[in-house]
């Protein structure tokens, strides 16, 4: 039986057929198209078509290849069936005016001739026509291009289009024989630590039965490799296709990527790409991409493909200096070079935004409807909460258009009158803003948005002042971003303004519960594992990461033992603002210095703020002696400072050390500090965040739908960032240390709700007890 290679019209085409120069400047362009506003356009033309108008027909071709059958498929925006002759149509939105478009697009008129080839040749048609439809997505003016193609003449021109795919198809049956055969061989490369391996059958299971699985692991299980490998046995046994392994920080990719060379080292093939961001991987001083900047850009789609084969075909590893090489050898982007090479690879390690983001999400993976074998892996998955909501809500700021009015007066009268309508608009709410307020409708702005746009459309068309072009561009992105989410909004959202403290305007389409809006993503694939070492309580994860109820859930234990460590919960001490005096900051550092006293070492404070940090340390300074080292947390520090704050910890010295950061920063999670390097940790605080309007509109909404509203807004986000800054203490089986939960609200009924499993052991004590206690802690014999 030969292998079958799915691909869909649209995607056939947009890759065989691109060409020219990478140019940003232009803001018309295949991304525009997907503008959920365009969806609206479409029906409401397809609804006023007539009775011989038939809209969104399914069309499926297959085509048979030497090796293999190729399965085209689509979906054709409309077919008009008249008795003297059958019409293909194919409507695009637009927001350009229409005189600017004076022949259909390329790309556009090649899907539309791929349908017509299909419908003909299955219906026996000698010839058809094709209409392409563009509409005004303001005016709703139409612009229609009428034409006829003989049969032959499409024939001719589809079989010239699938010849030039076919080599990559062949590439792709081809690998996918040689890479399913070495995953056969392939065993877990360790010896399992406790509760691994019945982890990693979890996430088999879940695969196989095509679920999603929510995994609390605490640190040292393993669960990278416990997630990867059954992940890639599964592909091995046809259970899934390609693999996304997401995440939020650098260091998490480095681990996953060091779980596939492990694989590797038993003869595993299977190409894996790590998508680096596009500032890094620039070959330019700045990322600007247009064809007058960047030689890379210019003429980039003419050489990308052969550059991408040249690679695929010559070795397995795609790293970042393979790219890099590849992409200097025919001179095109890198950035762009890369997500294209992650279509042809088994394994794509990225951020979160490559998948999920609508505005920078891989097109090439998930613009297109339907469903994929892909596997998602989710890494540090209570990252994805907060990365969601920011993800799917947009804001736009009365500052802006008063700006843009000012740039444009007296050179565009048109788009300074739409400018001054928005402004006006956004003034009348601001009116009516004490300090924030919510909204039901926003609908007459989104109105006048649109028109907006299309103005600005027009004007960046039209002008050759670049620097005017640029700050408008900007406005232009904002405004667009805005319309799509305003296009999805539903019961997840809460519509608000704000008055801000410098007196800024703001108006927000706010995105409280993502589960929905990432369900669209996850939807595309068979199976989802989420996992983290802090995913407590898991049902507040589940509710706001996934929509469907029989998701499964695994609670891993831990595999160290909890005598080598202690963990002591301070009840004389608090961070509640009532509270927060001179003496109370005084005993905070004292709770340090005792710890320091007892045993000499590495150890964290983690603050509830920089205020907070700032008046213990300077409390603590009277403790400070030369036995002491005491380095601490700048706002903004950039990546050398970051790297020169590590590595203190690593530096063997005969004096203690302590870090003073704040909890929930760079430094609280993410970070591998084992054995020595550190032996202690202080949680002041109990991480809530800090009492603004958004947490309060967070609040009253799962109030309103039936849920804790502060456990939501403020107390389960606060203890995964206490949990979180705890998890750096113990890392491997030799590490020993102290954790001080230091805050008499840990002993609630509602935090400790959230503490793990393995804090059942917890000792209460005060700034008297501790000492005593944590002096017996070290006196044990291990």
């Amino acid at each position: 039986m030969s292998e079958t290679v799915k691909i869909s019209v649209r995607n056939l085409v947009e890759f065989i057929l691109r060409e020219g120069d990478i140019d940003q400047r232009r803001t018309a362009g295949a991304d525009k198209e997907q503008m959920q506003l365009g969806a609206r356009i479409h029906r409401k033309i397809q609804r006023q078509m007539g009775s011989d108008y038939h809209a969104e027909v399914p069309l499926k071709m297959e085509v048979l290849c030497e090796g293999f059958t190729l399965c085209l498929e689509g979906r054709a925006d409309g077919i008009i069936k008249r008795e003297d002759e059958i019409v293909i149509d194919e409507i695009k939105g637009v927001l350009r005016e229409l005189k600017y478009i004076e022949e259909p697009v390329a790309v556009h008129l090649a899907q539309a001739k791929c349908y017509a080839y299909m419908y003909a040749s299955q219906n026996h048609l000698e010839e058809i026509r094709i209409q392409m439809t563009y509409c005004q997505m303001e005016t709703e003016e139409i612009k229609r291009f009428l034409q006829t193609f003989s049969i032959e003449e499409l024939k001719t021109w589809m079989e010239d289009v699938i010849k030039r795919y076919e080599k990559w198809a062949k590439f792709q049956i081809e690998w996918r024989k040689v890479s399913r055969e070495s995953i056969r061989q392939i065993q877990f490369p360790y010896a399992y630590r406790e509760g691994q391996k019945e982890l990693a059958m979890s996430v088999y299971r879940t695969i196989l039965r095509k679920k999603k699985l929510f995994i609390q692991a605490p640190t040292g299980i393993g669960k990278t490799m416990a997630t990867v490998f059954p992940a890639v046995k599964a592909v091995g046994e046809g259970l899934g296709d390609k693999l996304f392994y997401l995440t939020a920080k650098t260091i998490t990719r480095t681990v996953a990527e060091q779980a596939f060379q492990t694989l590797k080292k038993q003869k595993l093939r299977y190409k894996v790409i790590t998508l680096t961001a596009k500032e890094k991987i620039c070959f330019c001083e700045e990322a600007v991409c247009n064809p007058e900047a960047c030689p890379y850009a210019k003429g980039h789609y003419d050489r990308v493909n052969d550059a991408v084969f040249d690679l695929l075909t010559a070795i397995d590893d795609m790293s970042r200096s393979n790219i890099e090489e590849y992409a200097r050898k025919h001179e095109v982007c890198p950035f762009e070079m890369s997500l294209d090479v992650a279509l042809w690879v088994d394994a794509v390690i990225c951020d979160y935004n490559y998948v999920f983001d609508p505005n920078a999400h891989l097109r090439r993976f998930f613009s297109e409807g339907g469903k994929e074998d892909y596997l998602f892996l989710i890494d540090e998955a209570h990252n994805l909460v907060e990365r969601a909501r920011e993800m799917y809500s947009a804001a736009l700021y009365k500052e802006e258009f008063l700006t843009a009015k000012r740039l444009v007066k007296g050179m565009d009268r048109k788009l300074t009158r739409k400018l001054e309508i928005c402004n006006q608009q956004f003034l009348v709410l601001k009116r009516e803003c004490e300090s924030y307020r919510e909204y039901t409708s926003v609908g007459h702005i989104a109105v006048s948005l649109m028109n907006l746009m299309s103005e600005l459309e027009r004007f960046l068309e039209e002008t050759e002042a670049e620097e005017v072009r640029e700050q408008l561009l900007e406005l232009y992105f904002h405004v667009r971003t805005f319309l799509n989410i305003y296009d999805i909004l539903d019961e997840h959202y809460v519509i608000y303004t704000e008055l801000e403290t410098d007196d800024s305007f703001l108006l927000k389409l706010f995105c409280v519960n993502p589960a929905v809006n990432l369900q669209e993503y996850l939807s595309r694939g068979n199976s989802t594992i989420f996992f983290s070492a802090t995913m407590l309580p898991i049902r507040y994860y589940k509710k706001l990461l996934s929509v469907e109820k029989e998701d499964y859930a695994v609670y891993a234990p831990s595999p160290f033992q909890k005598e080598r460590r202690k963990l002591f919960v301070g009840t004389d001490v608090s961070t509640k603002y009532t509270r927060r005096t001179g003496q109370m900051y005084e005993r905070f550092a004292s709770y340090i210095a005792a710890a320091l006293q007892v045993k000499k070492g590495n150890y964290i404070a983690f603050f509830p703020s920089y205020r907070f940090l700032e008046e213990v340390y300077e409390k603590f300074q009277r403790y400070q002696t030369e036995d002491v080292i005491c380095i601490v947390q700048e706002q903004s520090m950039d990546e050398e400072k970051r790297e020169a704050f590590l590595q203190a910890f690593d530096q063997d010295r005969s004096e203690s050390l302590i870090g003073f950061c704040v909890m929930g920063g760079i430094f609280s999670e993410g970070i591998d500090l084992t054995e020595e390097r550190l032996i202690g940790a202080f949680l002041v605080g109990t991480g809530l965040p800090q009492v603004c309007n958004e947490r309060e509109i967070l609040k009253q909404y799962f109030d309103r739908n039936g849920e804790n509203g502060f456990s939501y807004a403020y107390l389960y986000p606060g203890m995964n960032k206490v949990l979180q800054a705890a998890g750096r203490v113990i890392r491997t089986a030799e590490d020993r240390g102290v954790i001080l939960l230091l805050d008499e609200r840990f002993l609630e009924r509602q935090y400790q709700e959230v503490f793990p499993r393995e804090w059942d052991d917890y000792e209460i004590g005060t700034l008297k007890t501790a000492e005593k206690s944590m002096m017996k802690f070290w006196d044990q014999e291990m």
